[in-house]
């Protein structure tokens, strides 16, 4: 009778830890595949993350919001001729090099309207080389060694009795669902930029159409400080991940397999938490509105 026991003890120790190791795998996975894209999905211009969805964004701008920025460049230069000739008594004491200044500054407002597109793209081009260079500084792993974790793991998990493993595996369940939402939410951080980048690019001529005019140029200036802030949104999250890929290398899952394993997923709140937060980071720097 005592064998028996021992025996259907010895078969349930078995499967508890089989199940624990299907779930730690699939978690790390799951966490390692998603923490990895990061770089890359950061690092990817606006033209390269979806080309389709580039081309049409394109072509509103050309095609719907262009002409608009027109109209409203025409009156901003219209604006500030009248307020030019207004400061100088009605023109009576206007020279020849102011409107020879007016025409510089009203064929340089219309080139930067006119290549405003190109202009944007730029500003993310700079963004992309910010965080390739930031890759190459942030050399740590930000990959879970999983072969390494389960095998220290399953050294702990031997010695412990049923209801400890059934706890355990309760709990890698648990912590592996949360893996799997934090892994979504990642995802949405990283799509929800880029979307956003698309629309901010989309109506790019109406702002920078305003920037022929003192006042009127508060429109264009703070959307290119949205602009760069959103450029260097990549950058801060590179940070994020670094202090991440720190974090895990430092873990220590040898002592209590229960801390080590909830502590997994605390880094990747933290991390999920930050990323979240990137995007006020980079705007509250850049004070964009």
């Amino acid at each position: 009778m005592e064998k028996l026991i021992e025996a259907i003890v010895e078969k349930l120790q078995e499967f508890f830890i089989e199940a624990i190791e299907n779930n730690l795998n699939t978690m790390f996975n799951d966490v390692n595949t998603k923490v990895g894209t990061i770089a890359t999905e950061v690092g990817t211009t606006p033209q390269g993350w979806n080309g389709s969805v580039f081309s049409m964004i394109k072509n509103l701008s050309d095609t719907v919001i262009l002409p608009i920025a027109g109209i409203i460049l025409t009156y901003v230069l219209c604006y500030e001729l009248i307020h030019m000739v207004m400061q100088k008594n009605h023109g009576n004491d206007m020279e020849f090099w102011e409107f020879f200044v007016y025409f510089v500054k009203m064929w340089i407002a219309v080139w930067i309207v006119s290549h405003t597109f190109d202009l944007t793209m730029a500003v993310f081009d700079v963004g992309q080389s910010i965080v390739a260079s930031a890759s190459g500084v942030i050399g740590g792993s930000t990959s879970i060694d999983a072969s390494s974790v389960i095998n220290t793991m399953k050294t702990t998990m031997q010695t412990m009795k049923l209801s400890e493993l059934f706890l355990l595996m309760v709990e890698t369940w648990i912590v592996g669902f949360g893996m799997k939402i934090l892994s979504v939410l990642i995802t949405v951080i990283l799509y929800g930029r880029m979307i956003e980048i698309y629309c901010v690019c989309s109506v790019s001529p109406i702002p920078f159409a305003t920037l022929a005019n003192r006042e009127w140029g508060s429109i264009g200036t703070n959307y290119l400080k949205g602009l760069f802030a959103l450029a260097f949104q990549g950058f801060f999250i590179m940070v994020c991940v670094g202090i991440y890929a720190v974090l895990i290398a430092s873990m220590n899952v040898s002592g209590d397999v229960h801390m080590a394993l909830f502590s997994i997923m605390a880094y990747t709140v933290i991390l999920c938490f930050s990323l979240f937060h990137t995007g006020t980071v980079s705007k509250s720097i850049f004070n964009a509105h």
